[in-house]
């Protein structure tokens, strides 16, 4: 029996493949954004970092007080260069008597009111020599300003050398340092300005006398604040790299210390210079000061003990002088001082005035 052979089913046939999508096109590239301008700098600021000497003027301009002390000192300063250009203007000596204006019968008090002031004595005369006093006021304020500044640049020059070695040097060498440190401090200046200036020659000068008197006697201060910086400053970084590289301690105290010492040292300077004065005043005062006919503010106060009733004009000009550039000086070294101190600096800038806000 034959078997009739199955019949295949017919094939379909496969499907065409879909066409693929044409691919999207690219999106176009986003532009870059415009860089954002620059903040206008606040108004006040300059686009440079102001340096440290612009941030002092800066925090001095802020203190009244400071700039009035600063134009007394600058004016006292003016007068006392141009006290010759004032004794020609008027045409005075300040070393010439004029027996003819003052009144012997009384014991030499000026003739006329208020000490002698005439058109030719602005500021009247002398009693007992009927010298002018305005001149001599000038050519006083020459030496008093002369010997305070001369005394200072001579205890800081001394008192930064003794106080880097007392403390760069050994332990032993810093120790016996400190202790002469400290007798001097202890020494009364004016007792031993006295005994040093009693035992010198009288041909010495003696303004070139009293800046090395004061100048050798009170340099204590600054030589305990130098080495009290140079101890904190001489563990930082910077001391001990200059150290590893190889530099010897003269080189380190030279280029590694005096720049960072320079702003308590111009500080603690600026404080002294009314000491100064005051010493000077009470040397010539006492005596062994300034020698006459060189004129002198404590050298016009002590002559002028026996004028005060008769002639108070003679007392309170010279005392008047003195007092003002005292507390001009005092004022100015403390405005100093705050300016330069970086942390009385920041105490100050902080929390005082409000943020602007744009």
């Amino acid at each position: 029996m034959s078997v009739a052979p199955k019949r295949s089913a017919p094939q379909q046939p496969a499907p065409a493949p879909a066409p693929a999508p044409a691919p999207a096109p690219a999106p176009a590239p986003a532009p870059a954004p415009a860089p954002a301008p620059a903040p206008a700098p606040a108004s006040g600021a300059s686009a440079p970092a102001a340096g440290p000497a612009r941030h002092v003027w800066r925090r001095l301009r802020r203190r009244p007080a400071a700039l009035a002390a600063a134009a007394v000192i600058a004016l006292l300063v003016l007068l006392a260069l141009a006290a010759p250009l004032v004794a020609q203007l008027t045409g005075q000596d300040p070393n010439a008597y004029h027996d003819d204006l003052v009144d012997s019968a009384r014991g030499g008090v000026p003739l006329g009111s208020f000490g002698g002031i005439s058109a030719d004595h602005w500021l009247g005369v002398e009693p007992g020599t009927g010298r002018d006093l305005l001149t001599r006021l000038l050519y006083g304020a020459r030496i008093s300003l002369l010997v305070a500044l001369g005394a200072v640049v001579v205890q800081t020059l001394v008192g930064v050398g003794v106080g880097l070695a007392a403390a760069l040097g050994g332990r032993f060498a810093g120790q016996l340092i400190g202790w002469f440190t400290d007798v001097m401090i202890a020494l009364p200046m004016l007792v031993i300005g006295i005994a040093l200036t009693a035992v010198v020659p009288p041909d010495f000068p003696r303004p070139l006398l009293l800046i090395l008197v004061i100048g050798l006697l009170d340099w204590g201060g600054t030589a305990r604040m130098v080495r009290a910086q140079a101890l904190a400053l001489r563990g930082l970084d910077f001391v001990d790299a200059a150290r590893l590289s190889g530099r010897g301690t003269f080189a380190i105290a030279r280029r590694e210390l005096l720049p960072s010492l320079a702003a308590p040292v111009i500080t603690y300077a600026a404080i002294k210079v009314p000491t100064a004065i005051v010493a000077e005043a009470s040397l010539s005062f006492l005596g062994v000061g300034v020698k006459p006919p060189t004129p002198s503010w404590g050298q016009m106060l002590s002559s002028a003990q026996t004028w005060f009733r008769a002639d108070p004009a003679y007392v309170l000009l010279p005392a008047g002088l003195l007092f003002v550039t005292v507390l001009a000086s005092t004022v100015l070294g403390d405005a100093v001082r705050t300016a330069i101190d970086p942390r009385e600096g920041s105490r100050l800038r902080v929390g005082t005035r409000k943020e602007r806000t744009t």
